[in-house]
């Protein structure tokens, strides 16, 4: 027994430091002063609120003995008094509502902004990426898109209210219990022939009653916990395949894949109900015994009170004080009752955002195997490359570009082009060596990113459109085969769905020409075009880059690619036995002089 209680605390404290670990960066912040001064006036606002309930408690005391008494004198004085009681309650009341909201208004936008910062930076958002398909179920967080934009939210609301909640239950209790001790008398008990004078009574009456529903309530909600937990995830997977569904509509729609993609979203709705329905069933059982707990917590003061009021003992007013009091000691000493199930929500929210935070501070403390310089030509040296579950692609590769160079990798599919590019681009995580490129050095995708907004805006992607004039947008696309959009700069539309994918990446061909790159690492980006277009934007492209005095590195399948460049890098399984003297690799680099599509 006595280790689960233990262990129990030990839980307990750590939730409170992760809070604590989550919480006080912004009270430390640029911030900090205004965030302390607003947080002091909540609590001083919160204090104010419970000195209001004191004088309430008091006033019924002096109202009812008036109604008792029939006194008017004393009835229309004390409603004078009760207007003005009432008045300054509201005035209380609206301003910590007030200043409480705008303090977690505040406080998420600072944490949104931090996490954004940090989730942005140093490619952690692609690399947190790629660590959840590297390890096991769980040891990565999922869906950051929800934790940065929902669990904030809900941490700061529940963070301040539950905080503030708890404090004015202290501050209540300790108000209250005096009152109470005071009214309550004596209670006497007789055991065994011997009778026991118990003061305070209705003080103990109390704590009894309110400790017995904290424990009933917490082996009735502390499954709570989990299940939010999970209820939170699986509304986030749910959320993000409908989200792919639209980003892929057309490949669905022309794959006529609405059955398997409506099957898998109702799958992921499936988890998303099932988990609900146990967390109704989880729900209903803690509010039946609440509802039971606070309904009987209303009529118990007047039961226990009655025999001393019958007999005169206490009058109408100190009944109803005697009614009120226990009814503030009885609900600071239920806050947890009360607030379990909020507590539950708080509790996953604040696992999950934590799970978040060390999932970036590792990241931003993981050891970086590959050193990249900058340089005038592009230099390799023992450089080794991995998939993310650790098997070994490449090893040792001495590689070099100079200006003026065209290379022309090829290789197997899956054999490591693509991943190759990205150590080259600094941002692949299981690379090691030593690299050099050179600093004007644009990497281009398969796939390019073109976003949402101002056709503009999307073809000068990620400069602002501000730095190019019309003429120059214009002159880029016409040179990228896109004349027809000259027009539409300033039209506004989804251009990722509206577009085709050779589209698509003519307007990633059309960003390369007009911002002028020295160097071009150019993955597949005419696998989408014709051959007659690819080999004019390939020509445009080797023009621009050699009249810059750099050079181009492309990775490609047809055969017609390799007239535009000198030198031929092509990956080469390794034969059985060989991979153990390259420790490991699948893949040896040949280097060897172009040939003519013709040849």
């Amino acid at each position: 027994m006595s280790s689960s209680v233990t262990a129990r605390a030990a839980t307990f404290a750590q939730v409170l430091r992760r809070v604590f670990a989550l919480a006080s960066p912004y009270f430390r912040s640029e911030e900090k002063w205004r965030a302390r001064v607003m947080f002091g006036g909540i609590v001083a606002l919160n204090l104010a609120y419970v000195y209001a309930l004191v004088l309430f408690n008091q006033w019924y005391g002096r109202f009812y003995d008036g109604l008792q008494n029939k006194d008017a004198t004393v009835f229309w004085r004390e409603i004078r008094v009760f207007c003005v009681l009432a008045f300054f309650n509201i005035l209380l009341q609206v301003l910590k509502f007030y200043v409480t909201q705008l303090l977690q208004l505040r406080w998420r936008t600072w944490m949104t902004r931090n996490y954004l910062s940090r989730w942005m930076s140093n490619r952690t958002f692609y690399h947190l990426e790629l660590a959840r398909y590297a390890t096991s179920e769980g040891q990565t967080p999922d869906n950051p898109d929800q934790r940065i934009q929902e669990d904030m939210q809900l941490f700061t609301d529940y963070t301040m209210t539950l905080s503030m909640g708890l404090l004015n239950a202290v501050v209540t209790l300790l108000s209250f219990v005096g009152i109470l001790w005071g009214l309550s008398g004596s209670f006497e008990l007789s055991v065994g022939g011997t009778t026991y004078q118990i003061v305070g009574a209705m003080v103990w009456l109390a704590v009894a009653y309110c400790a017995m529903g904290t424990v009933i309530t917490h082996f009735i909600g502390r499954p709570l916990i989990g299940t939010n937990f999970r209820q939170q995830r699986f509304e986030a997977d749910f959320r993000h395949h409908l989200v792919r569904v639209r980003e892929y509509s057309e490949a669905i729609a022309l794959d006529r894949g609405e059955k398997v993609e409506h099957g898998q979203l109702d799958l992921r709705f499936g988890s998303v109900l099932r988990n609900y329905l146990v967390l109704i069933k989880q729900q209903k059982n803690l509010i039946s015994f609440t509802a039971f707990f606070g309904q009987a917590a209303v009529i118990f003061p007047f039961i226990v009170a009655a025999p001393r009021f019958f007999s005169g003992a206490i009058q109408l007013g100190a009944l109803m004080q005697i009614s009120s009091a226990f009814g503030k000691v009885q609900d600071s000493l239920s806050w947890f009752v009360d607030n379990y199930d909020r507590v539950a929500v708080w509790r996953a929210t604040t696992d999950r955002l934590t799970s978040f935070d060390d999932a970036m501070r590792a990241h931003a403390a993981q050891d970086v195997a590959l050193q990249r310089d900058e340089a005038a030509e592009l230099r390799t040296d023992d450089l080794s490359v991995a998939l993310p579950n650790g098997t070994a692609l490449l090893a040792g590769a001495a590689l070099a570009v100079n200006p003026g160079d065209s290379v022309l990798l090829q290789g197997p599919s899956g054999s490591g082009k693509s991943t190759l590019f990205r150590s080259f681009a600094g941002i692949w995580p299981f690379a090691s060596g030593h690299v050099k490129v050179p600093a004007d050095a644009t990497f281009m995708p398969q796939r390019p990113y073109v976003p949402d907004g101002k056709l503009r805006d999307a073809l000068t992607y990620p400069n602002p459109a501000a730095d190019f004039t019309d003429d120059q947008l214009h002159q880029a696309l016409t040179d990228a085969l896109l004349p027809d959009l000259a027009a539409r700069l300033d039209d506004s539309d989804a251009w990722s769905q509206k577009l085709s994918g050779g589209e698509q990446q003519r307007l990633a061909i059309a960003r390369v020409l007009l911002k002028k790159p020295t160097w071009l690492f150019a993955d597949e980006i005419t696998s989408a075009l014709d051959a007659k277009a690819e080999g004019v934007l390939y020509k445009r492209l080797s023009d621009a880059v050699h009249a810059a005095g750099g050079a181009m590195v492309s990775i490609a399948h047809r055969a017609a690619v390799g007239d535009f460049h000198n030198q031929r890098w092509t990956l080469v399984p390794r034969e059985e036995g060989e991979e153990g003297k390259a420790g490991g690799a699948r893949y040896r680099l040949n280097v060897s002089a172009a040939q003519p599509a013709a040849a």
